[in-house]
């Protein structure tokens, strides 16, 4: 479809099943794929990034078979790639290229690695300066510090600690933590330059790691100690591992269940997930949200406030980048300002999520600063003020453009969506689950 018209909307009621989190499936395939013996995965996430990973790992010759019900198996290789000289495509899922370069790196392979026009716009600069102090040799192929790269073989020695810096993207640390456990014949020390952005994006990497047999130290909040290697073996498959729902993809439904009255509960994901985007309801109740949550389930039916309405907040977005980008979207129906700070990290994904973000609520009649870490959105001043932009809302190839921006067809127009296939990269079926609780 080249674009969809949705709306106005009054009501959101029911319950939504999560697709698996692309957090987790990615790292578990990765770490699966890493381990001695076959690793079953259930809930695994089927979309575009997920099947980016999936593809890879076949070039690489693993056996990666997927089943029905969202089932994938994977036969793990015991840390060496049976395959050592391939070019892998990886689309523009950072999840898959940046700890599938380090992966790599460990190989004793050469291997080149390219994406989409976007991807090659996206950095991977400070995670090749990682890997290059233990020895790593990594061409850039076009632009310093951005992909497509070529890896070729290397002899990788340990003799320091590896420094790594933090305030672009968690995923370089990501990427350090699950591939120098493969070389560790020492213990190996990790050290984080500056601020550590999305530091809930590392818990999950260091849980799932544990659950592959390989336990992280972290003394403090800089350092992190990975164990000395005991066999060639490092990563021991678990058997079975199940992936708890997608906690951003939660929170469109979540923030629908506070701008139409809910109630619109959310299956998969809980409050004790190990995914850090669950904090988005906390963010929903600072705005005024009724929240409620069990193991598995979050549900949310409406607001506090005596207006109705949720209430504008300023809030530090460091730890929920992703699932911030709804926090934009629902400001429109809140009274006062909402500002989010600390989301520099927006513009080095999909898109330049700020200024995108900025130029399309501005279309729909929002009032918008944008900085180069901030943005402040704060509702239409009136209901005459609401706008129905004749050519849509653009959506820049960016899942989560789109999936934001459905919510704001509870204003009063209907509301044109450019290019909505987008959302196949994590939640294929997004506009079609929308669908089944607004009315």
């Amino acid at each position: 479809m080249p674009d969809i018209t949705i709306g106005p909307f009054k009501r959101a009621q029911g319950s939504i099943v999560l697709p698996g989190s692309k957090s987790i499936s990615n790292r578990a395939l990765l770490l699966a794929a890493l381990s001695t013996g076959t690793t079953t995965l259930t809930n695994l996430l089927d979309a575009d990034d997920t099947q980016v990973m999936r593809e890879a790992l076949r070039q690489l010759g693993l056996a990666v078979t997927d089943q029905a019900n969202n089932v994938c198996v994977v036969e793990g290789c015991k840390g060496q790639f049976p395959v050592r000289e391939v070019d892998l495509f990886m689309g523009n899922a950072g999840t898959a290229i940046r700890p599938l370069t380090a992966a790599l790196a460990m190989q004793g392979g050469n291997y080149r690695l390219s994406g989409v026009a976007r991807m090659h716009e996206r950095p991977i600069r400070d995670l090749v300066d990682g890997l290059r102090q233990v020895g790593a040799k990594i061409e850039y192929e076009l632009q310093e510090g951005y992909p497509p790269i070529k890896i070729l073989a290397a002899d990788i020695q340990i003799k320091d600690v590896v420094k790594v810096r933090g305030d672009v993207s968690s995923q370089f640390l990501t990427a350090l933590l699950m591939a120098l456990p493969l070389v560790a014949k020492d213990p190996v020390c990790i050290e984080v330059i500056g601020e550590l952005i999305s530091r809930p994006y590392i818990d999950i990497t260091l849980k799932l790691m544990a659950r592959f047999g390989v336990n992280v130290a972290c003394p403090d909040k800089q350092l992190f100690i990975i164990p000395a290697k005991t066999s060639d073996a490092v990563y021991r498959s678990p058997g079975q591992l199940s992936v708890e729902g997608d906690a951003s993809s939660a929170s469109y439904f979540l923030a629908l269940g506070a701008i139409s009255g809910g109630p619109v509960r959310v299956l998969g994901v809980g409050k004790d997930s190990i995914q850090g985007d669950v904090a988005f309801a906390d963010a929903l109740a600072l705005m005024g949200a009724n929240i409620s949550a069990g193991e598995d389930w979050i549900e949310v039916a409406g607001v506090k406030n005596a207006n109705g309405k949720l209430n504008g907040i300023t809030i530090d977005c460091t730890e929920i980048p992703d699932a911030a980008m709804t926090l934009a979207v629902a400001a429109l129906f809140a009274e006062g300002p909402t500002r989010l700070n600390n989301i520099a990290s927006w513009r080095v994904k999909e898109t330049d999520r700020i200024a995108a973000m900025a130029k399309e609520l501005k279309k729909v009649g929002a009032i918008v600063e944008e900085g180069a870490d901030y943005i402040v959105v704060q509702a239409p001043a009136s209901q005459s003020d609401w706008k129905s932009p004749c050519e849509g809302i653009d959506t820049y190839d960016d899942h989560r453009m789109a999936m934001c921006f459905s919510l704001a067809a509870f204003g009063p127009n209907s509301l044109k969506i450019n290019d909505p296939n987008c959302v196949a990269k994590t939640f294929p079926t997004y506009f079609a689950e929308f669908a089944k609780v607004v009315n």
